[in-house]
């Protein structure tokens, strides 16, 4: 028996260069730390001529980046493009937006040279010059100036709670060499109680029990366990003095994130887009915040989501923004947050996804946001709870974050909506009765055991 002849699938046949050009004028810009390589694409200088291709060495600095933008705007550029090496991209793409170019910025695994080809800065610029011009390289996403602020502030902030967690952690280290053992019996070094009795050690207080007697509250109940854990300790001049210089470091950190609090608040105000819409119409700081209100500011919006405080609604708009059009679909913005497994399948084979990379500070607080949720009885809790049953904490943990911003993109994107909780049974209500039945059926025979199932009388 003959084998079936394979059908001829003919050629494609692809008439020029032209036939795939997206941007007739462009230009692109390999970045470096002191100065940048620059390649202009502009269309023949004759019919039937080929492409012209200007390259030129452009110094960093803000002169002679707005020369540039005017020889750019003078050759009727239509797209600027470079790549995001670290942060030196940062004053080509603002004062070339600023004078009125359209600027993006890729990924530099996007624009990466040919195997074999040689490897030049003016090579670089060339080669991003035509991946440019043919739309092949995908735009990162860079806030507006104003969202820009608001994420400065907030990563400050985020940097400088980190810090103080840092110096709480050093002077525990601090009081353990010197065999002063409250942090066993307290929940944190940053309670007034632990406060207090550390200030008594560097005041010169060495008795356990009237250090002990220091505690309030509820701690006061474990004071004999205070006085066991100060018994014996070595805590000399020099640690007096360093706690002494960790207390005051951590104090001068809590007035600054109090300070950026505020700014983080007020430049968020001064944004018309967060702002809500009173049950009256009226609009503006402020509004949107009393009963009735048909918009909420963006802030409360995301603040109604269980696990997500006010603080951390502001810091999460400072990195996604309001404005949800840069991402199509709430799988873009989780893929872009990190938080969607990158697919690696070749042929028959599917290999364990890979982690993705994206907003580190975005994932992380939709991470922080997913903990606080797990605690809670509520849709996002029981979910949490079901997925770390069966897949770890872990896990569960990004599967929530990944529900959550979700959500957020759905409330930025629509003003109007409002969060509802599904409630703890929603899996439950929403699975089948039969299949219910079969799972337990199938568990019980795995065991050994027969199963009759008899509906009950009524």
């Amino acid at each position: 028996m003959g084998h079936a002849r394979a059908r001829k699938i003919p050629a494609r046949v692809v008439e020029d260069e032209e036939y795939q050009l997206r941007h007739e004028r462009c230009a692109a810009i390999d970045v470096a730390k002191a100065s940048g390589v620059v390649c202009t694409r502009l269309p023949p200088a004759r019919e039937g001529g080929r492409r012209i291709s200007k390259i030129e060495d452009v110094a960093a600095t803000v002169t002679a980046i707005l020369a540039l933008a005017a020889r750019l705007l003078a050759d009727g550029v239509e797209m600027v493009a470079m790549e995001s090496t670290s942060g030196y991209w940062r004053v080509w793409y603002y004062v070339l937006e600023d004078a009125g170019l359209n600027v993006q910025l890729v990924n530099s695994s996007q624009a990466r040279q040919l195997a074999g080809r040689p490897k030049t800065d003016r090579a670089d610029a060339q080669w991003l010059a035509r991946l440019t011009e043919m739309g092949l390289l995908r735009p990162s996403f860079v806030p507006p100036a104003a969202i820009r602020a608001l994420r400065d502030y907030a990563r400050t902030r985020l940097h400088l709670v980190q810090e103080r967690t840092r110096e709480w952690q050093r002077l525990e280290k601090l009081l353990e060499g010197a065999l002063v053992k409250i942090s066993s019996v307290v929940s944190s070094l940053a309670t007034v109680s632990a406060r207090a009795m550390i200030e008594a050690l560097i005041a010169g207080e060495r008795d356990p029990r009237r250090l002990a007697d220091l505690a309030m509250a509820r701690l006061r109940g474990k004071r004999d366990q205070l006085a066991a854990a100060l018994e014996g300790m070595m805590f000399g001049e020099h640690h007096a003095e360093l706690a002494r210089i960790h207390l005051d470091l951590i104090d001068f950190l809590d007035r600054r994130v109090r300070q950026l609090d505020d700014a983080i608040a007020a430049c968020l105000e001064a944004i018309p887009e967060s702002w809500g819409v009173d049950a009256g119409g009226a609009t503006g700081p402020g509004r949107g915040t009393g009963p009735g209100a048909p918009v909420l500011a963006a802030a409360q919006r995301l603040a109604e989501i269980p696990g997500v405080s006010p603080e951390l609604a502001r810091a999460i708009i400072a990195e996604t923004g309001l404005d949800m059009t840069r991402f199509p679909t709430a799988a873009h913005l989780v893929s872009w947050a990190g938080l969607a497994p990158v697919a690696r399948q070749s042929g028959p084979r599917a290999r364990k996804p890979a982690k993705g990379q994206g907003n580190s500070y975005l994932r992380g607080h939709c991470t922080q946001a997913a903990a606080g949720a797990a605690r809670t009885g509520t849709f996002l809790g029981e979910r949490h709870q079901r997925i770390a049953r069966h897949r770890g904490g872990g896990r569960a943990r990004v599967a929530v974050a990944r529900s959550i911003l979700i959500i957020i993109w759905h409330l930025l994107k629509t003003p109007e909506a409002r969060f509802t909780d599904l409630g703890p049974d929603w899996h439950a209500r929403k699975t089948d009765r039969d299949k219910k039945i079969k799972g337990h059926i199938r568990q019980l025979e795995a065991l050994g055991l027969d199963v009759a199932v008899t509906p009950r009388a009524a």
